[in-house]
């Protein structure tokens, strides 16, 4: 099995979140993935040996300084009436709609969707802000999203 139901996520709450309703289609795109696959992607693509983004050295690409080129704040937009993501990260990403990506919490929580599911439903996403990395399919591009209201843009080797 590579995913689990929603209801059996740890933080399932954001994402029924009254205030930040999500549709019943978005509902279905957003998939937890089970404990395994978790493992697996997060090894592949964030850190071999940390569990959680608190804990990544720089053995790992994203504890690496080079790679992180930018840096902005994410808190204004989330806290705005309006439901687009940042400038810059609108501006940073050339994925198309149907890209799936990877909101990677930590080796055991990860999430697949596609990005336009994710742009729609990012306030809910970022609820969970505890260094999360998302990452796309086939994609170089990675943004690290932090729980002072800031994120990075970088690029995965």
């Amino acid at each position: 099995m590579n995913y689990i139901k929603i209801d059996d996520l740890k933080y399932a709450w954001v994402f029924r979140f009254k205030q930040l309703p999500i549709s019943e289609q978005d509902m279905q795109l957003i998939k937890p993935m089970a404990p395994a696959r978790c493992a697996t992607l997060w090894g592949q693509f964030i850190a071999k040996n940390a569990d959680h983004p608190d804990f990544i050295g720089e053995a790992d690409w994203p504890g690496k300084d080079d790679s992180w080129h930018d840096k902005g704040n994410w808190q204004n937009a989330w806290e705005s009436d309006d439901d687009s993501l940042p400038d810059e990260i609108a501006d940073f990403l050339d994925w198309q709609g149907n890209t799936t990506v990877y909101f990677c919490n930590s080796r055991k929580q990860v999430i697949e969707t596609r990005f336009d599911v994710f742009q729609r439903c990012w306030k809910n996403f970022l609820m969970m802000d505890d260094g999360p990395i998302l990452i796309a399919k086939k994609k170089k591009q990675a943004i690290q999203f932090f729980p002072d209201g800031t994120f990075r843009l970088g690029t995965m080797p």
